[in-house]
């Protein structure tokens, strides 16, 4: 699937979540990540990113972990959606993932390739205009993630909020990677962002404290 225009498609609407992500839920949050990803499938997602980290994960019960994200790629197998593991190439290439995503301090991309043979889609975090530029050198990174646009409650050590300037001047270095923003997007702005030239936009809470996931998966589309 290296295709830069169908990368470009699968950033549109860019679902990420784990298990750390379901705890204002009540029962299993591995079964409760399960159904709204199921529902999100469903609703029209158009890529799923696993990452199951930190604080309330599965991140010290790796058997369980491994057990999960393989649930969560045959569901997004089911629908035709590529699924991105967060961080973890290990996992990534045993259970047959579509891509690995990382950040500025996780593992180095070279590192990444010597693991993947460059056969995996590669997606890279960026949090200010040099990573963006010195991302958008290297050949083998296939999309770049910005942000954080806004302030957001999902990531506690997230760097300086961008805002949606920030996008907009991106226009001015004529990027030729496809970009998907993230950080407080909602149904609300995602379009904004669009307009601004992103070609997708990630979301975490949108998606996983939605009062109604079809509606807001249709919502952030546009």
């Amino acid at each position: 699937m290296k295709n830069k225009q169908k990368i470009q498609q699968m950033l549109s609407v860019y679902f990420i979540a784990g298990t750390q992500d379901c705890q204002h839920l009540a029962g299993d949050s591995a079964q409760n990540l399960l159904n709204i990803l199921q529902q999100a499938l469903r609703a029209g997602i158009t890529c799923f990113q696993f990452r199951d980290k930190g604080k309330n994960s599965l991140e010290n019960q790796p058997d369980q972990q491994k057990q999960l994200a393989k649930q969560c790629l045959s569901l997004c197998r089911q629908y035709d959606v590529p699924l991105i593991i967060n961080d973890n190439v290990a996992l990534a290439i045993e259970i047959g993932a579509d891509g690995i995503h990382v950040g500025q301090t996780d593992m180095a991309i070279q590192q990444v390739l010597q693991h993947t043979q460059n056969k995996l889609i590669i997606g890279l975090s960026t949090n200010n205009l040099a990573q963006v530029l010195a991302a958008q050198q290297q050949a083998e990174i296939d999309y770049i993630g910005i942000g954080p646009i806004f302030p957001t409650g999902s990531k506690a050590d997230h760097s300086a909020v961008l805002g949606v300037e920030f996008v907009e001047k991106l226009k001015d270095y004529a990027l030729t990677k496809p970009f998907v923003v993230i950080g407080g997007i909602n149904q609300y702005n995602a379009h904004t962002l669009k307009q601004a030239g992103a070609d997708g936009v990630a979301v975490i809470s949108a998606i996983t404290q939605a009062e109604n996931i079809q509606t807001t998966v249709e919502k952030l589309k546009f």
